[in-house]
């Protein structure tokens, strides 16, 4: 009797790794689907890249025959991809960073202060919905007024715009998760709202406000209606306009356009790579609002 009492108490624990073991099996599989899901769109640019043109209008094969280069040279020799990748640079670098110098006042007084009460951050999240082709003539007219028409700080100014409240939702998120006591205690060794902001309160969210930076970034990347509408010349032309130029009136050069746009996804992975320990702590850190 004693045996088999202790066979079933075995049994019974037993059982729980099974389960554990079956549903991290279960969790693993998932991961490598929707990894394979996103890496495929890649595979198949670098594919198409090393190409003939003749064989990529006329096989539908995942892999070439042969390895192709000529798209490599010509597609950085035809069109100055270099300049581009340095207009989209710089454009979303300085668009994010002015994101986050406005958008970190407005959070902390929304969510210290109450600022606007409950209309102001559905307001600033509902003019990130709204269709951007609605204003594209509004800030047309305000760009050519200004002078800006055609430069990175006229284009800096409207991503940073677009991207202002995305800026907001996140950092307000972070401001929130911060102890009000901080506040106080900075308040009572008589510091003002806009020292305890900037001395208190960013060094607490740092993985947060960088975090928001990476992502206003991405949203300046990768933006083209208003790249479109307002430059027309190389000197600031960004990147996603840059691609476009390989559909010209001989048709689309995709081996081209594949060589090309991977050399696009290089900064992207590579400030992905360098700080994902900032966007993993950051997002973790602002995932629960209060």
């Amino acid at each position: 009797m004693a045996d088999i009492a202790l066979s079933q108490r075995e049994s019974y624990i037993q059982r729980p790794r099974r389960a554990i073991h079956w549903s991290r099996l279960i969790f693993f599989l998932v991961v490598a689907f929707i990894l394979l899901l996103t890496l495929i769109p890649i595979v198949y640019m670098v594919t198409t890249s090393l190409k003939e043109p003749i064989e990529i209008r006329a096989s539908g094969a995942l892999f070439p025959s042969f390895i192709y280069t000529d798209n490599w040279v010509r597609a950085y020799r035809n069109v100055p991809v270099h300049i581009y990748l340095f207009n989209s640079t710089a454009t979303a670098i300085l668009s994010a960073l002015l994101a986050i110098l406005i958008g970190l006042p407005v959070s902390y007084a929304i969510a210290r202060f109450n600022l606007g009460g409950r209309l102001l951050p559905s307001w600033i999240l509902g003019t990130y919905i709204t269709p951007p082709i609605v204003i594209a003539i509004p800030v047309f007219a305000m760009m050519r007024f200004a002078g800006l028409i055609d430069s990175i700080p006229g284009l800096t100014i409207v991503h940073a715009v677009g991207s202002l409240p995305v800026a907001v939702w996140l950092l307000e998120s972070f401001v929130r998760k911060v102890p009000r006591e901080l506040d106080e205690s900075a308040w009572l060794d008589g510091a003002g709202q806009l020292r305890t902001l900037w001395q208190v309160i960013t060094p607490v969210i740092l993985p947060g406000i960088v975090a928001t930076f990476i992502i206003c970034m991405i949203l300046s990347w990768n933006e083209f209606l208003f790249a479109v509408i307002l430059t027309y010349s190389e000197k600031s032309q960004t990147f996603p306009i840059g691609i476009s130029n390989f559909i010209g009136e001989h048709g689309q050069q995709f081996g081209e356009m594949s060589a090309a746009a991977l050399g696009g996804l290089v900064p992207v992975y590579l400030l992905a790579f360098f700080f994902q320990r900032f966007l993993v702590q950051g997002l973790s850190e602002g995932s629960v609002k209060h």
